[in-house]
């Protein structure tokens, strides 16, 4: 017989060889319990309880709500949850990203930083130098006089495409003589009115105040959103009678007249008007005199 025969018979005698538990009573040695035991019945009862152990784990994590209570795994609750904040995270992103673009023109409207363009609107073709192949159309007769009657009507009315139905007037901010009127190639997209000191300013239509705070260069300054696209908007105060959010009606007092910031000369009111974001020129409209 070989050795490696040997070596297996007696291996297998190990495995099989009888051994016996027995459980005794400590004061009387009494035997209460006994069990016959070999060393495959130990490995299979080891390994039919590790297998009976990994299936009831797997069950549980799988089927039942135990799981829960296991490091690593949320409940159905909090993962509907957590989609729901990701949703609004994701709106309240789109919300921050229009109201950073409002506040920018709000910001150009207190700088009056605004860049402008000469183009020839009499063609709905750009012209360019450099491409000398692109033909401008002079407008005919019968379009210029078309054009000229299209603008006397619209010469005093502010709202673009505005029809009878709609009864949309400005109320004068204050009475007074211009001392700097508008001018768009300098940059001065307002009137200065000259007015006594601490005169009321006046609301020039109902809406919604949009801010109302001290400048450094402008003094107290507030602005007023309306409808239609309007906003007006009133420097130099020497107070603020209405506070940001503050609703406000036509005529309405919402400041004092004075002379604060850096950019003043003495008491007037520093006047603005946008319209879909672009200054228009408060004389066409109001009558300050």
């Amino acid at each position: 017989m070989s050795k490696k025969k040997k070596n297996k018979k007696k291996f297998t005698k190990k495995l099989l060889h009888k051994y016996r538990m027995v459980i005794l009573n400590e004061d009387t040695f009494e035997e209460r319990y006994s069990l016959k035991l070999t060393r495959l019945n130990i490995f299979v009862f080891v390994t039919t309880s590790a297998i009976l152990l990994v299936a009831a784990t797997t069950f549980i994590i799988a089927f039942t709500p135990l799981r829960e209570y296991i490091p690593g795994y949320s409940s159905p609750k909090l993962k509907e949850q957590a989609a729901q904040l990701a949703y609004r995270t994701d709106s309240l992103q789109n919300v921050l990203k229009l109201n950073n673009q409002f506040l920018g023109s709000i910001k150009g409207v207190l700088s009056g930083d605004l860049q402008t363009s000469n183009l020839n609107k009499d063609s709905i073709i750009k012209f360019s130098q450099d491409n000398p192949e692109v033909e401008v159309i002079p407008p005919s007769k019968a379009d210029s006089l078309l054009r000229e009657e299209v603008a006397l009507e619209d010469k005093y009315n502010i709202l673009p495409g505005a029809t009878d139905n709609i009864d949309f007037s400005l109320f004068p901010p204050v009475k007074g003589n211009i001392s700097e009127g508008y001018n768009a190639e300098d940059k001065h997209y307002a009137v200065d009115v000259v007015v006594a000191r601490n005169s009321p300013i006046k609301s020039v239509a109902e809406g919604r105040v949009i801010f109302s705070e001290w400048t450094t260069e402008t003094g107290y300054v507030i602005i007023i959103k309306h409808d239609y696209g309007l906003i007006s908007v009133y420097k130099h105060n020497a107070s603020l009678t209405k506070e940001q959010g503050d609703f406000v009606k036509a005529g309405e007092v919402v400041a004092t007249a004075g002379s604060t910031g850096e950019y003043t000369t003495g008491p007037h009111l520093h006047f603005e008007l946008w319209n879909e974001g672009n200054p228009v020129n408060p004389t066409d409209y109001i009558d300050f005199e």
